[in-house]
């Protein structure tokens, strides 16, 4: 069970074991909540405390933020062995490189199907309930980050979209680009008849994409896409109604021989830990088929 510590000294003494909880170790209100039901899931000085005694310095505050004992029987997806290409890994975090055609999460329609989720059931240790921190669609690659615990799953949300959570993808458009760089801040919301496709709508979510052309060949555009807010296939949606969908694209534009998916690639990641806050930096090269459109 993943257990944090946090050591009283003057500057903590006095306060309350709720307050130093929200505030010191920034447990949300429905962690506390779920912790403090555990035996040991709150202790003080290794005795169980309430969430309202006073703390004083030399006390040492422990708390356990493991997501198993919360939902003992919550189904785990089936264990499906595959090669994960690790980008990083910690106890709190795991960071990948995800391939094409592979689905985050297990479908209900085709409960077979090897997806993400059962590849991590198997890589992963029982008691750890990996949590998608920004999803990926099926056909898009590369840089997809995990929390492992619920608790580390709310401190990156709460980052996402600032600078100490920032991602960069590479997408090939169809055409030249032009403008060749600019921002599309169209809202972005479910199209009329369906559950699944998205569409630029007056009564949709505020969106921002930001975008710039690298390079051009062979009738494709290679974009730089900075997506500013997290909204379902937000930069998929923004470059089709900039009227350069992305090759591939059979939703949101036309489909493409040479490429069997939407040319997306999560291509780069800054990321603050928020525990340790060390500054990490990785980058997912273009996969083949992205930059074959590209070759002369």
């Amino acid at each position: 069970m993943r257990t944090l510590t946090l050591p009283i000294d003057e500057r903590l003494a006095g306060r309350t074991v709720k307050s130093l909880l929200a505030q010191e170790l920034r447990m949300s209100e429905s962690l506390i909540r779920r912790v403090k039901l555990r035996e040991t899931g709150i202790l003080l000085n290794g005795v169980r405390a309430f969430t309202t005694a006073s703390v004083q310095a030399g006390d040492v505050l422990t708390a356990e933020i493991g997501d198993a004992p919360d939902a003992p029987d919550a189904p785990r997806p089936r264990p499906m062995p595959m090669p994960l290409e690790v980008l990083f890994e910690d106890e709190d975090i795991l960071i990948l490189n995800k391939p094409a055609g592979l689905a985050v999460h297990q479908s209900t329609r085709d409960p077979e199907e090897l997806t993400l989720e059962n590849a991590l059931a198997a890589y992963l240790p029982q008691d750890c309930i990996p949590h998608p921190v920004s999803r990926l669609d099926r056909g898009t690659t590369g840089i997809i980050t995990f929390a492992k615990n619920g608790y580390m799953h709310e401190l990156l949300r709460r980052m996402l979209h600032l600078s100490e959570f920032r991602r960069e993808y590479r997408g090939i458009a169809a055409g030249a680009v032009e403008p060749p760089m600019g921002a599309v801040t169209l809202p972005i919301g479910l199209a009329d008849g369906s559950t699944y496709q998205r569409a630029v709508r007056p009564d949709g979510a505020p969106s921002r994409t930001e975008y710039a052309s690298l390079a051009q060949a062979n009738g494709f555009t290679l974009l730089r896409l900075v997506p500013c807010t997290g909204r379902t296939h937000q930069l998929r949606v923004h470059m089709a109604a900039l009227g350069f969908p992305l090759a591939g694209d059979w939703l949101y534009g036309m489909q493409d021989a040479r490429i069997a998916r939407p040319a997306l690639h999560s291509y780069e990641l800054w990321l603050t830990h928020p525990l340790t806050a060390e500054a990490l930096h990785f980058i997912a090269p273009l996969p083949e088929d992205m930059a074959g459109l590209l070759q002369k």
